[in-house]
């Protein structure tokens, strides 16, 4: 049962009954609604991500109704999404989609690719998910399938997107249908079942074939991702805490009022100084307030 078209079929059936219902999968959902989701889903969880996403396509269901109010209003909407960098890099994009492309989210990868805070992967999903084009699509979640069903390995290890792409290729159907499905199928494989720290084998439709189970779950012994370092008492931990301020606050948020937030006065100005050259907090005589 090893063959591309044979793994490939029991993924897209799989799919077909297993797969949770999420809002960008429903048809017709917009190509814009399909990147802004992009942009959510980067480091947050889908449970997080529904709620906030309707939202904000009711508050601006185009590009155009994003890119008409300042960028501090896409950050306060961003709310507890975490890295508030996506936000503003999604309303540069917005602009962008709103001069460069009339207001129409392109759906050539390399238009894509030349939006603010657009990658390759994004650029891939977008091209994919919303416009049915066939292309490799490779996620973290993607990668360990892979790693793990083909590959051998208990886990994907760092990225390296021209071994990835190869190797999803060789999987991919021809057809454009099957092949969405398929990019969409393995994903959530690896989402829900083929997990980083329990995977149910007992459920996974290629089981039966999965290198690393049948020899007998080896353990990992190459390269692994750098771990992220502890949020408590970091820097991002400050950052945030100074955001949910300027979030809460119509009015500038003044020095003293920043400086109540956290007692380490040089890891404050630090994580201050971060988030004005970022561009999501700006100095005014009175204080600091969104862009």
């Amino acid at each position: 049962m090893n063959t591309p078209p044979e793994v490939a079929r029991r993924i897209i059936d799989w799919f077909a009954e297993s797969g949770r219902d999420l809002p960008w999968r429903h048809p017709g959902f917009p190509a814009w609604g399909t990147l802004v989701s992009e942009f959510m889903l980067q480091q947050t969880p889908v449970a997080r991500v529904i709620p906030r996403l309707a939202d904000w396509l009711e508050r601006w269901p185009t590009p155009a109704d994003l890119a008409a109010v300042p960028p501090g209003e896409a950050v306060r909407a961003w709310a507890n999404l975490g890295y508030p960098r996506r936000a503003l890099w999604l309303h540069r994009a917005a602009v962008e989609i709103t001069e460069r492309h009339g207001g129409v989210v392109p759906q050539n990868i390399d238009d894509l690719l030349s939006l603010t805070g657009v990658g390759d992967y994004t650029a891939r999903a977008v091209a994919v998910f919303a416009y049915g084009h066939r292309h490799p699509v490779v996620d973290t979640n993607t990668r360990r399938v892979l790693a793990r069903a083909i590959a051998g390995d208990g886990e994907p290890g760092p990225p390296a997107a021209k071994r990835d792409l190869a190797a999803l290729e060789y999987l991919l159907p021809a057809d454009l249908d099957e092949a969405h499905a398929f990019n969409a199928g393995i994903m959530e494989l690896g989402a829900i079942v083929c997990t980083a720290r329990a995977p149910r084998c007992d459920a996974c439709p290629i089981a039966d074939a999965c290198a690393w189970r049948l020899a007998g779950y080896p353990a990992y012994e190459g390269k692994r991702k750098a771990v992220q370092k502890k949020y408590e008492g970091s820097d991002r931990h400050v950052r945030g805490l100074i955001m949910a301020e300027l979030r809460a606050a119509h009015v500038p948020v003044t020095a003293p009022e920043i400086e109540s937030l956290w007692t380490d006065a040089a890891q404050r100005e630090r994580a201050l100084a971060g988030l004005i050259s970022d561009g999501l907090a700006v100095k005014q005589e009175q204080g600091y307030v969104l862009p």
